[in-house]
């Protein structure tokens, strides 16, 4: 080819994808040869001498990701390119908080990593995030945890899963979240202005279940891990495998399965504890800079058991078992689960896509539909009658969300999201039961915005608000004595839709509207101090449960009566969180305050006789309260392969009407441990670790029910807490590096080393039987 034909000239600007503003410095590669041109200040570049043909320029930048651009030129060419200068916003939308929470808003948060989850991998998600300092759960016995979050727990604490609120009745202190733990990568816990985003009525927090990002590469891997535990002699399979491709698209599937049989307290079998579990997920996109989009789908199903001690015959059996402190029933060890049990499934779909516009920011869109099916089974029921739930429950929700991220700027983001969602639930009548919680729908419309400032490199600030409305149409029957009992034929009388006599039949339809605003400011002085203040003003409005139950909860052992009356929660709250990090020491200090007007609680109010034996009855109420308290933690590093770790909480709850302490708040805890590492020896770690938890010495007044055995009133000590207890456990892990790019995992974990004998004050099953002995844990896992 003569040296006339090759004087082409490729020229252009180099500008930043959000707000078009040159990039200088920029480098551009020719063909993967020792050829590069440069940037200058406005952006500008030029690639003179080139022949006809096919060229790929390599686009760099310093701060920027980079890109490769192909031209076939037959002629002088002039061209424009894009490069994305925020980074930390990319990794936001690959898959969201990938990027460090804490340097890019004001809110606290804190995440654990996989190889924490990895421990649990035979517990629960509830178990796994008592690894942060403030949360602690309330059990129904071993397999049911839901996470309590700094005394909050239930509707109050989000649960969101792959960016899908869950829907999953979490209204019941029996019900854990219906999420396979197994199948995460990272747990993440807002607390904070950041809650915004997810909910208006996160007034305890929000925790995200996150997957990892699928780079665009040709690849394929995966991984297989088996776990076995000594209490309940049993264990769980999980296996994943992902295929990519470099054009964006890939492939994802898990499975899991995990059986438990009867857990063991320490003198004796916790009879009818097993548990079942198998989960399944299912991914697919294809992800560019530009736009993206995936679909996925995963399926969730548990048969659990309740202790068997816990459902009783009559009054005098309750009062024997709650005071005496002794299990009634205790049989011999087996896999098979009976009455009283639970059987819970859950599907739930999504589609995402999302679209990055240039010189503006990212539009997002998402639908997901979620089916939740639960059944209860009783102990009290005929032969003919034993494959008959006592509930049965179908909760179906639709959801539809669009979201705008405004990025064009880096000193300031906007956020702006619309939220539509209805719900159908179905309580079949053919239980033969009282139906506890009625058939309903619900429609729910929700709006926010929020912003973000860079005021200097040294402070952060951020704000937000939203409005939420929500509208409940339920079909419920009441007892005619119930009903003029609570005083509902005063308040209520149109809701009245039929009198047949004994019954009434009803049409509540309620709305609400709430409107909830967060504020908080971040500042990093320096690369050791991180200080934050956070105010927010939330606005929940009133779960099902607590308006419309009526009868026996047969999994939680115990009669639940709602108020038609109950309105919406408003909570106020700041925190303050000062951290900071050393190479050889570390504190964090997260103080907070907690004012809730309208605070709804469930407490236990006298005992009633069914035909189905003798139950506390539990009563919801509205109250004014206050919450108050500290989450602190800390870590020293004696020398590089010696490290402790320290964590206390302590909450303290009052109810400001009748100036007593508030039911069930989390006793303060103290827990310590002393880590080991050897890089060399294969990352061998060794923990030891000590968990005191307090006695709770506040607490409302026992009450007092007539002993039929006695002929008197006997006081039933069912708000008396279990005294302090000291657990130890041992955590050791080593991995192999097997070549190939595989490697296998191995961990140890014994918890209650010492088979401590112990009741936890938030398990609802501690007035029948103890808590779960030592428990020995074993974890392969296979990468490949």
């Amino acid at each position: 080819m003569s040296g006339q034909e090759c004087q082409l000239t490729i020229e252009g600007k180099i500008l930043d994808y959000h707000d078009r503003s040159p990039l200088a410095g920029a480098l551009i590669q020719v063909n993967k040869q020792e050829r590069y041109v440069q940037t200058d200040l406005n952006g500008n570049f030029q690639i003179k001498g080139l022949c006809p043909g096919v060229y790929e320029l390599e686009v760099s930048h310093p701060e920027c990701r980079t890109t490769f651009k192909v031209f076939r030129i037959a002629e002088n060419l002039s061209t424009t390119i894009l490069l994305e200068h925020h980074l930390q916003q990319l990794e936001e939308v690959q898959v969201v908080g990938t990027a460090d929470p804490n340097k890019t808003n004001s809110g606290a948060e804190v995440v654990l990593e996989k190889k924490i989850l990895e421990r649990y991998a035979s517990g629960s998600l509830g178990d796994a995030l008592k690894e942060i300092s403030g949360v602690s759960s309330i059990n129904t016995g071993a397999a049911i945890v839901k996470p309590v979050i700094q005394g909050l727990y239930g509707s109050r604490v989000l649960v969101m899963n792959n960016n899908v609120r869950m829907q999953d009745m979490e209204w019941g202190e029996d019900h854990a979240p219906n999420v396979d733990l197994n199948s995460l990568d990272q747990v993440r816990l807002i607390k904070g202005s950041a809650a915004l985003k997810y909910g208006g009525d996160a007034i305890g927090g929000v925790i995200v279940l996150e997957n990892d990002w699928v780079p665009s590469m040709d690849s394929i891997w995966g991984s297989t891990s088996l776990s076995a535990v000594s209490n309940g002699k049993g264990g769980s399979l999980t296996t994943e495998l992902n295929r990519s491709w470099s054009g964006g698209f890939y492939l994802k599937g898990q499975a899991s399965y995990r059986l438990i049989g009867d857990f063991r307290a320490p003198d004796y079998i916790l009879s009818n504890t097993g548990n079942r579990q198998l989960g399944l997920n299912f991914e697919a996109g294809n992800r560019s800079f530009e736009q993206g989009w995936s679909v996925n789908y995963s399926y969730f199903d548990a048969t659990i058991g309740v202790l068997r001690a816990s459902h009783i015959g009559n009054v005098d059996d309750l009062i024997r078992s709650i005071n005496n402190r002794s299990p009634e029933v205790i049989e011999p060890f087996t896999y098979s689960i009976n009455e009283p049990r639970q059987e819970v499934s859950h599907h739930l779909g999504k589609a995402k896509y999302y679209r990055r516009i240039s010189g503006l920011g990212t539009w997002e869109i998402q639908y997901d539909v979620q089916r939740n099916r639960r059944f209860e089974f009783d102990v009290n029921r005929t032969q003919t009658q034993s494959d008959i739930p006592s509930i049965d429950l179908t909760l179906t929700t639709h959801s539809l969300q669009t979201d705008l991220s405004l990025d064009r700027s880096e000193k300031v983001s906007l956020d702006f999201g619309l939220l539509g969602r209805y719900q159908d639930n179905f309580a079949d009548p053919q239980t033969g039961v009282r139906r506890l919680i009625p058939d309903y729908t619900r429609l729910e419309l929700g709006a926010y915005g929020s912003a973000e400032w860079m005021l200097s490199d040294k402070l952060t600030a951020d704000a937000g608000l939203r409005y939420d409305f929500s509208r409940i149409d339920a079909l419920k029957f009441y007892r005619t004595s119930r009903w003029e009992e609570r005083g509902y034929d005063q308040s209520f009388p149109e809701l009245v839709v039929e009198d047949l006599g004994t019954q009434l039949l009803t049409n509540p339809v309620f709305d609400y509207n709430n409107f909830s605003a967060a504020a908080g400011i971040r500042w990093t002085p320096d690369t050791a101090w991180d200080l934050t203040l956070n105010l927010a003003r939330s606005q929940r409005a009133p779960n099902p449960s607590e308006l419309f139950s009526d009868g026996l909860h047969h999994s939680a052992a115990r009669i639940e009566l709602g108020d038609l009356r109950i309105s919406s929660e408003v909570a106020n709250r700041i925190t303050a969180t000062a951290e900071y990090k050393s190479t050889f020491w570390g504190l964090s200090l997260n103080p907070y305050l907690n004012s809730i007007n309208n605070f709804i609680l469930l407490e236990p109010t006298e005992v009633e006789f069914t035909i189905r034996g003798a139950f506390p009855v539990w009563s919801y109420r509205q109250t004014d309260a206050v919450l108050a308290g500290i989450d602190a933690s800390g870590y020293f590093n004696w020398m590089p392969q010696l490290t402790s770790r320290h964590q206390f909480s302590l909450v303290k709850g009052r109810d400001m009407e009748r100036e007593e302490p508030i039911i069930n708040m989390p006793p303060a805890r103290f827990t310590n441990s002393v880590v080991f590492n050897k890089t060399i020896w294969n990352n061998f770690q060794l923990e030891l670790e000590s968990d005191y938890v307090f006695r709770q010495n506040e607490f409302p007044e026992d009450i007092q029910v007539f002993s039929p055995e006695q002929g008197e009133e006997v006081l039933l000590q069912i708000n008396t807490p279990p005294d302090a207890y000291h657990l130890f456990n041992l955590n050791s892990s080593v991995d192999f590096d097997l070549g190939n790019s595989q490697a296998l995992a191995v961990s140890l974990t014994a918890r209650n080393v010492f088979n401590t004998r112990f009741r936890d004050y938030l398990d609802r099953l501690r007035y029948f039987a103890d808590s779960q002995g030592i428990n020995m844990i074993l974890n392969i896992k296979f990468t490949y």
